[in-house]
């Protein structure tokens, strides 16, 4: 499972329904576990994270690296071989501070732009989708 802590409320209706088109067809261990925290609470909450032993942690920051859909999947089959949790944290409007940052496994940036949370809960939503499916050998991912 993959766990997906976000900052900030849910997803308003429209995202949520696009984001569980996605965690509909999702199957283990590549299903999503989201949990949303206020943005100060989930700073808090990271202060003490302890960053190490079972988790693969990945933080969703425009600082970070651009992969490609293959390079994402990869990574999560890494994780997930090596018995990994893998937690995805993906910021409040203002993302994480260098401390975190510093603390991450991998800091993954979609692209070049800035999203608004709403999309960018999408965007992790679908890769993983797409994650699965290249791990699987299907057509949905055709590059």
């Amino acid at each position: 499972m993959i766990r997906i802590i976000a900052g900030g409320k849910k997803s308003d209706k429209y995202t949520a329904e696009l984001i569980n088109e996605y965690a509909k067809r999702l199957r283990k261990p590549y299903d999503l576990n989201w949990e949303f925290i206020e943005e100060d609470k989930l700073l808090k909450k990271l202060e003490n994270w302890p960053f190490a032993g079972q988790d693969y942690v990945i933080v969703c920051d425009e600082r970070g690296e651009n992969i490609s859909s293959d390079e994402y999947s990869a990574k999560l089959q890494t994780a997930f071989n090596n018995s990994k949790n893998i937690i995805i944290l993906i910021g409040g409007a203002y993302g994480f501070p260098p401390e975190i940052r510093q603390k991450a496994d991998f800091l993954w940036s979609f692209s070049k732009l800035v999203f608004p949370h709403q999309i960018a809960r999408l965007i992790v939503a679908e890769q993983t989708y797409r994650a699965e499916e290249i791990a699987r050998g299907s057509h949905y991912h055709h590059a």
